[in-house]
C-alpha cells in the first residue's frame, strides 16, 4: 500500500513536472516568438487591392481588371442576417473569445490526436484573417502556434467590429470574388441589401470551402452548407422557427453574374482603357481600386453589338455553310461519352447566342445535338433549312453533318432551336462625337475571345470609295464646284505619271455614263470621275490636303491610286476625319476616358478638352458645308440609299468598297455624331463579287444608328457666311446667303429642283465648269439637268483654278 502511494506521488510529481515543464516551454516560445510576429500594418490601415473598374458614361459597369474582384463594403452597410450567419457558420464565439477559442482548440487537438493526423479545425475568424494575411496554409502545429499568437495580438490592436468588417471584406469567395460584397455580385448580380436569408445563408457558408459550396458548380452541396448555416442560426437564437422553415424550403438558385454580359459587349473598349490606365499606374492600376468612367454610351453600346453581330451573320449566311468545325469520335456511352461531350464543347467554347454542340444523331429531316449539361436538343423543319445541303447523301466529308460533328445552334426565338455556324469575317464600328470627340460606341470585332484584334482601331484597311470626299473637298479648295461637270469614260493615266505601268482605273460595275455634276459624280462614286479630279488638281497639292484629316502618310502615299482610296485607315481614323465635314472643318482628338477615380471617390485624371477657338481649323468650314451638302446626295439618291430607312433629312455619308470586295465600308454622320461601320476578313481576301459597302456595312450602321438618333430632333447645319446658294432645277436665282441651310438637297418639295453653293470669291460660272478630254459640254441657258440624268455647264467657258493653300 505505501509503495502504491509513492508511486502516485511520484507520477503526480512527474505531471506537475512535464506540465511545469510544458507551460515554461509554452511561456519561452511565447517570449521568443511575439516580438518576431508580423506587423499589423496591412490589418490596422487596410487597404484590400480593389480591381480597376471601366463604367460607361451613364454608371453601367463595363468590365473590370484584378486578380481579385472585391467591393469594399462598411459594417454598417452589412445586413444583420449576414452578420449572425457568418457568426453561426465560422465563430458562434467571436465577441465573446479573445482571438481563440479554447474549447474549440481543445475538441481539435482531440480530433487530430486520434486521427493520428493534423486536420486543423477550431480557427477563429480572428485566426483565419490571421492566415490569411500573414500565414501559409500548411497544416502544421508551428503554424497554428503562430496563427494563435497572431490572433492574440490582432484582438489587442482592433475592434471586434473592426475586425469582422475586415473579414467581410477580405475573404475568398470563389468565382474570382473577395469579399461578401462582391461575391453577391458574382453570384446573384444584386448587392447585399437586396438578398433574402437563404441567399445571405448561402454566401456565408463559402469560406469553409469556396470551391466544394460553390452554388453555379455544385448547386447540391451549396444547397446543403447553405441549410447547415440556417440551422445554426436557429439553434443560436438568431432567427425565428417561421425564418427558419421559410429559408429551407425556397431554392434559392444562384446566377452567374449579368456584368459578363455588359463584359462580352464591351471588351474591346475596356481592353483600350486597360492599356491607357496601364500606361499612367503601372501595375498599380489593378489593386488600387480606380474607376474609370469612359465616354461610352451604354444603349449605343449595345446597339452597336447587336448590329455588328447581325451584319456579320447576315453576310455569312449569304455565302452558306461551310460545314462543321470538325469531328470526334463519340463512345458508345456512360462517363466516356459525357466527358468527350464536355471537353469538345469546352473546347470549341460559346460564341454569345452561338453556342457549341455535339452532333449526336443526324438525318435529312432532324438532327439531334448534346451540349455539356446532357440535355439532348432535336432539330427540326425550319432550324435545319440554314444546312440542308451538309445533311444530304453527296456531302463531301468535311462539310458533312454526321454524329461526332462540332457544329453550332442558336435559339429562334420561338422556343426551338436552328442549326448555325459562327462567321469568319470581322467587322468593326466606331461612333464619335464630332464636335468633342468622344467615342460613344466601339466594337472591334465578331467574338473578342475569338480574336483580340480590335480592327477598330489597329486595322489600316483599304478604305476604298469612302476616301474619295477627301479628294472632292480638296477639289473645291481648288476651285472645282459641285456643279462642275467632269466626264465619266475610261481614262488611262500613263506610266510616266504612275511610275510603273499604265493605269486603267475602271468603274466598279464597268459602265460609264457620260458627263456629269460633281454631285452626281460621288454621289454614284465613280471612279474615273474621281480620278480626273485628281489629274485636274495634281496629285501632291490632293495628297497634302488629304492628309490634314489624320490619315498616316506612311500608308496613304501621293499617287493616283489614293483617289480611290488604295491606301490604309482604321475605322476610328476614318470617323476623326468625318468629323471635320459634320463640325465646320475643325480638327478632333478622339478619347475615351472620361475621368478616373479612386476607391474613396477622388478624381485623380480628367480629360480636358480644349475650347473651341483653341481646336486646329483644318479645313474651310465653307467646304464642311459644301461637303456635308454633297454627302447628303449619297443617301438621297446615290450608294448609300438604304440609309433612308432612318426617314431623317439630316444624314450624310458615303460607301466604300475595295477591290475585289477585300473590304466594305459605310461612313455616315449628322451633326451630333459620326458612325464608320467596316466589315471585311482578318487576312484580306474577296467578301464575295456581289458585295459592297452599301449590302454589306451600311446595314450594321443603320443598325447602330436608328437606336443612336432615336429621339434626336433632325439637325440642321448653319450655313457659313462667304456662301451663295442657287437653286438648280428650279428658276435659278441667289438667294439671301444668311437664310438657313434647306433641310436635305433635292427635295420633292423643290419641284424636282435642290440648292447648290459656291464660294462667294467664285460663284457660280466663275469656277471650273467642266473637267474632261475632248467633250465640249453645250450652253443650255444655264439650267442643269436633273440629278438622275448626265448634266452639262452653267458656263460655256472652263474657269480657272483657284490658287488656295
Amino acid at each position: 500500500m505505501e509503495l502504491a502511494k509513492i508511486w502516485l506521488k511520484y507520477l503526480a510529481a512527474l505531471v506537475a513536472g512535464l506540465i511545469l515543464v510544458a507551460a515554461l516551454a509554452v511561456a519561452l516560445f511565447v517570449a521568443l516568438t511575439y516580438p518576431r510576429l508580423p506587423s499589423l500594418e496591412s490589418l490596422t490601415d487596410y487597404r484590400p487591392k480593389v480591381p480597376l473598374r471601366v463604367f460607361s458614361m451613364d454608371g453601367q459597369q463595363l468590365g473590370e481588371f484584378g486578380e481579385e474582384r472585391r467591393s469594399v463594403v462598411k459594417l454598417a452597410q452589412v445586413p444583420k442576417h449576414l452578420q449572425q450567419a457568418i457568426l453561426a457558420a465560422e465563430d458562434a464565439n467571436f465577441y465573446e473569445h479573445n482571438g481563440i477559442d479554447w474549447q474549440g482548440v481543445v475538441r481539435s487537438v482531440v480530433q487530430n490526436t486520434t486521427s493520428g493526423s493534423i486536420r486543423g479545425g477550431a480557427s477563429t475568424i480572428t485566426m483565419q484573417l490571421a492566415r490569411n494575411f500573414f500565414l501559409s496554409r500548411e497544416q502544421t502545429l508551428l503554424r497554428k502556434a503562430n496563427e494563435a499568437l497572431l490572433a492574440i495580438k490582432i484582438e489587442r490592436s482592433l475592434t471586434k467590429d473592426q475586425i469582422l468588417e475586415v473579414y467581410i471584406n477580405h475573404i475568398f469567395l470563389g468565382e474570382r470574388a473577395y469579399g461578401f460584397g462582391e461575391a453577391s455580385q458574382s453570384y446573384y448580380s444584386r448587392p447585399l441589401n437586396e438578398l433574402k436569408l437563404g441567399e445571405l445563408a448561402m454566401l456565408a457558408g463559402l469560406p469553409k470551402a469556396p470551391s466544394a459550396y460553390n452554388p453555379i458548380v455544385n448547386p447540391k452541396r451549396a444547397k446543403e452548407r447553405q441549410l447547415y448555416v440556417v440551422r445554426r442560426m436557429h439553434d443560436l437564437g438568431m432567427i425565428t422557427d417561421a425564418e427558419h422553415i421559410e429559408a429551407g424550403k425556397v431554392q434559392y438558385a444562384a446566377t452567374q453574374r449579368i456584368r459578363r454580359e455588359n463584359d462580352r459587349q464591351s471588351n474591346y473598349v475596356t481592353e483600350m482603357v486597360r492599356q491607357q490606365v496601364f500606361d499612367l499606374y503601372g501595375e498599380s492600376a489593378y489593386t488600387r481600386g480606380l474607376n474609370v468612367t469612359t465616354t461610352i454610351n451604354s444603349a449605343e453600346q449595345d446597339a452597336a453589338y447587336a448590329a455588328l453581330r447581325k451584319g456579320v451573320i447576315d453576310y455569312d449566311r449569304r455565302h452558306g455553310y461551310r460545314g462543321p468545325e470538325g469531328y470526334i469520335t463519340l463512345p458508345v456511352a456512360g462517363v466516356q461519352r459525357d466527358e468527350a461531350i464536355d471537353s469538345a464543347v469546352e473546347k470549341a467554347g460559346d460564341s454569345d447566342d452561338l453556342l457549341a454542340a455535339i452532333v449526336i444523331d443526324a438525318k435529312p429531316t432532324r438532327v439531334v445535338v448534346a451540349r455539356s449539361d446532357r440535355a439532348l436538343v432535336n432539330i427540326e423543319g425550319d432550324g435545319l433549312r440554314f444546312v440542308r445541303r451538309a445533311l444530304a447523301d453527296q456531302a463531301s466529308a468535311t462539310e458533312r453533318i454526321r454524329a461526332g460533328a462540332i457544329v453550332r445552334i442558336v435559339d429562334d426565338g420561338k422556343g426551338a432551336y436552328r442549326l448555325a455556324q459562327r462567321p469568319e469575317a470581322e467587322a468593326a464600328i466606331v461612333a464619335i462625337e464630332p464636335n468633342s470627340g468622344a467615342i460613344r460606341a466601339l466594337i472591334g470585332g465578331f467574338d473578342f475571345s475569338r480574336n483580340q484584334f480590335n480592327h477598330a482601331t489597329q486595322a489600316q484597311r483599304q478604305p476604298g470609295s469612302s476616301m474619295k470626299p477627301f479628294l472632292y473637298s480638296a477639289a473645291i479648295e481648288k476651285g472645282i464646284t459641285a456643279s462642275t461637270i467632269v466626264d465619266d469614260y475610261p481614262i488611262t493615266i500613263p506610266a510616266s505619271k504612275t511610275g510603273s505601268d499604265d493605269w486603267e482605273p475602271k468603274n466598279s460595275d464597268d459602265k460609264y455614263e457620260g458627263p456629269m455634276t460633281l454631285r452626281q459624280g460621288l454621289a454614284r462614286s465613280r471612279n474615273t470621275v474621281s480620278v480626273r479630279l485628281m489629274q485636274k488638281i495634281g496629285v501632291q497639292y490632293a495628297h497634302d490636303y488629304m492628309m490634314k484629316f489624320g490619315f498616316d502618310p506612311k500608308v496613304n502615299p501621293p499617287v493616283y491610286a489614293l483617289a480611290l482610296g488604295s491606301g490604309g485607315a482604321s475605322p476610328l481614323q476614318m470617323a476623326t476625319a468625318y468629323s471635320a465635314f459634320a463640325n465646320g472643318g475643325l480638327k478632333v482628338k478622339p478619347y475615351l476616358i472620361a475621368r478616373i477615380t479612386d476607391q474613396r471617390g477622388v478624381e485623380v485624371y480628367t480629360t480636358k478638352l480644349p475650347k473651341q477657338e483653341e481646336q486646329e481649323q483644318i479645313i474651310d468650314p465653307r467646304n464642311a458645308f459644301i461637303m456635308s451638302n454633297l454627302l447628303k446626295e449619297s443617301v438621297r439618291s446615290g450608294t448609300a440609299t438604304r440609309a433612308q430607312a432612318l426617314k431623317r433629312q439630316d444624314i450624310a455619308g458615303k460607301t466604300g468598297t475595295t477591290n475585289d470586295a477585300a473590304d466594305a465600308w459605310f461612313a455616315g454622320f449628322t451633326p451630333k455624331i459620326v458612325a464608320v461601320t467596316w466589315l471585311g476578313f482578318s487576312t484580306p481576301k474577296s467578301l464575295g463579287e456581289k458585295e459592297t459597302g452599301g449590302g454589306a456595312a451600311l446595314p450594321i450602321w443603320i443598325g447602330y444608328m436608328g437606336v443612336a438618333l432615336k429621339g434626336e430632333p433632325q439637325a440642321t447645319l448653319t450655313k457659313p457666311e462667304g456662301l451663295i446658294g442657287v437653286r438648280i432645277g428650279g428658276s435659278p436665282k441667289a438667294f439671301d446667303p444668311n437664310a438657313p441651310a434647306p433641310e436635305g438637297n433635292a427635295s420633292p418639295a423643290m419641284e424636282g429642283g435642290y440648292f447648290e453653293y459656291f464660294y462667294s470669291e467664285y460663284p457660280q460660272g466663275s469656277g471650273i465648269t467642266y473637267i474632261g478630254g475632248d467633250y465640249k459640254p453645250p450652253d443650255p441657258d444655264g439650267k442643269l439637268p436633273p440629278l438622275d440624268a448626265p448634266g452639262s455647264s452653267v458656263s460655256p467657258e472652263p474657269g480657272p483654278i483657284i490658287n488656295r493653300p
